[in-house]
């Protein structure tokens, strides 16, 4: 890209679409972030470190359901046959409130959240919020050890869930001291003591419209108070519980529309009014990505939410054509199976408009395929558990133009890539630890100090990933760096040879990983999962990476897997269950 002047343009001297790009970020960053624009920025002080924040954020999250209220009659969410409206859920939210008001809940303390995506998970999330509470949003995939643990580290107080967790639950309950208080939701014979049916409380979402008008109970809420403890989602060890403020979840909003208008103006049009969409939302509400950076922007626009009991692909089609769904998306797995099912004719999908996801790394391919099959616009971008989800952000064109980037920084945040000990910013370029800061990065972890200090520095976190930027920002995630390789002192980075692989036709999901050996350290071996129809060989597969890409990076081992690759609830590769098939093979 040829350079190009960094002065602002006014909105009508944007250059036509098809001129791409028709201005730099600077240039859209300047136009878009006006001191008088809807994306100025201000800064404050946040844990003692200057922060770039935006301007007209709301302060808390009650503010944003007292707002949404506005949205009246329009549906908010849908589940099978319940259709619940803005201002029923409103009216379910202020009850539960009101409910655990009377339990004693009240500021700073914590509350678990354990369901699937169901009506109810909003409803809980903002009534426990609005009180200044902490809401404990528990993985659903966990088992009862691992849910009981969740409630154990975070101290909850009281507990939220459908009747398949409660079910885990418990056994754990005598082992949970701290927990009171116990609602259950959809559980048609009595949960029995200590927990009690949601319904008995707020009745069920198909009536929650004729509960009480009022409003929510009023409590003084700053910006900075924590609001939420999402757990990581890490592969190994105990995961630790990021503690997130109503700043750090708030700041999505107002990101995810920013980087929307950023893509508009790159191809030279002016960003069109916000008009309601309909989401099918497939990615769980427990990751922050669902939660923060989609049910947050939802909420504030007015969307549809189409929650999925379990997700199927043909029923995702059924669902697509009949709601008209506008945008959906997840895991780059979830974008494969919609391209590729036998049965995508069949059905009337031309309603949508974006398929983004995040989690994972994905094939640069599924960019141009989203294009081409289905004439909608992808959409990527970087973040984790610690960030609150959005920091760097990718769609439109700058996706297809840089498939195998997760795109620049939102304006009101920082990216740099920093040497592994910490000690100094590399140049454009180079690939190192990337750090990022803004207005997103969580206060802490919960109740650990010696984590919290180690990854969180001077308003930086140190992520762990491996990247690097180039001169226009664009950041490139190269690889986790505890699952990068060194084969006999050489950098092998998973990202680079998984893209390759992917790039072969009959290849739909391939993960690398590092098997021992005795003299080089480690080698590269790899599992694949091939498009339906199509076939491979192990032969063929390691001629198709060594031809691209050199010698000391193609896999000694190539293993087929029947199935989609295991995942974690947030799409990431458990790559430790890979590891495992060789070990089987070799015994």
């Amino acid at each position: 890209m040829e350079n190009q002047d960094t002065a602002a343009p006014e909105a009508g001297d944007l250059l036509a679409p098809g001129d791409w790009p028709a201005c730099t970020l600077e240039q859209a960053n300047a136009l878009l972030c006006a001191p008088d624009a809807k994306f100025a920025m201000d800064t404050v002080t946040i844990r003692g470190v200057e922060t770039r924040t935006w301007k007209h954020a709301l302060g808390s999250l009650p503010e944003l359901a007292r707002h949404a209220r506005g949205h009246g009659d329009q549906t908010f969410t849908i589940h099978e046959d319940e259709r619940v409206s803005y201002e029923a859920w409103f009216r379910a939210t202020r009850a539960l409130a009101a409910e655990l008001a009377a339990m004693g809940i009240g500021k700073g303390d914590r509350v678990g959240l354990a369901m699937r995506n169901l009506p109810e998970w909003p409803v809980a999330f903002f009534a426990v919020t609005s009180l200044g509470a902490i809401i404990v949003p528990l993985n659903a995939w966990w088992t009862g050890a691992e849910l009981g643990y969740g409630l154990k580290n975070s101290g909850a107080k009281a507990l939220i869930c459908d009747a398949e967790r409660w079910a885990r639950i418990a056994p754990e309950v005598d082992k949970l001291p701290d927990l009171a208080h116990i609602l259950v939701s959809r559980d048609d014979s009595a949960p029995g003591s200590p927990a009690r049916r949601l319904e008995d409380l707020i009745g069920t979402p198909g009536r929650y419209a004729e509960l009480p008008d009022g409003d929510l109970p009023i409590v003084k809420i700053e910006p900075d108070d924590p609001a939420t403890i999402f757990y990581t989602s890490g592969t190994t060890g105990n995961p630790k519980g990021a503690l997130g403020t109503h700043r750090n979840i708030l700041t999505n909003i107002l990101s995810s529309a920013y980087a929307a208008a950023r893509a508009c103006l790159r191809r030279g049009e002016t960003p069109p009014a916000p008009t309601p969409k309909v989401m099918l939302t497939v990615i769980p509400l427990f990751h922050v990505t669902a939660c923060n950076a989609g049910l947050m922007g939802a909420i504030f626009a007015g969307h549809s939410m189409v929650f999925m009991p379990r997700w199927d692909v043909v029923q995702a089609f059924q669902i697509i054509e009949r709601e008209k769904v506008n945008t959906t998306g997840g895991v780059p797995t979830i974008a494969w199976q919609l391209i590729e099912h036998p049965d995508r004719e069949k059905y009337d999908l031309s309603s949508l408009e974006a398929i983004a996801y995040g989690g994972a790394p994905s094939a640069p391919d599924l960019v141009r395929k989203i294009k081409e099959v289905f004439g909608a616009l992808p959409g990527n971008g970087w973040g984790m558990t610690e960030t609150s989800a959005t920091v760097t952000s990718h769609s439109s064109e700058d996706y297809l133009n840089r498939p195998d980037s997760c795109g620049p920084p939102v304006a009101v945040s920082d990216i740099k890539i920093m040497a592994p000990d910490g000690s100094r910013e590399l140049p454009v370029g180079e690939v190192g630890e990337l750090w990022a800061r803004g207005p997103q990065i969580v206060a802490g972890y919960w109740n650990n100090p010696e984590a919290t200090a180690e990854t969180f520095i001077n308003g930086w976190i140190r992520t762990g990933d491996l990247a690097r930027v180039d001169e226009e920002g664009f950041c490139f995630i190269v690889d986790r760096a505890k699952d990068m390789i060194i084969r006999g002192g050489e950098n092998i980075y998973s990202t680079e040879v998984e893209n390759v692989l992917y790039e072969h036709p009959a290849v739909t999901d391939a993960a690398l990983i590092g098997l021992p050996h005795r003299t080089l350290g480690e080698e590269p071996a790899a599992v694949v999962h091939l498009a339906p129809g199509h076939s491979a060989s192990e032969d063929e597969l390691k001629a198709w990476v060594r031809e691209r890409l050199a010698i000391f990076k193609t896999p000694v081992r190539i293993l087929f897997s029947d199935e989609t690759l295991p995942r974690n609830a947030n799409g990431k590769i458990v790559k430790t269950e890979l590891r495992a098939l060789f070990e089987a093979e070799q015994s």
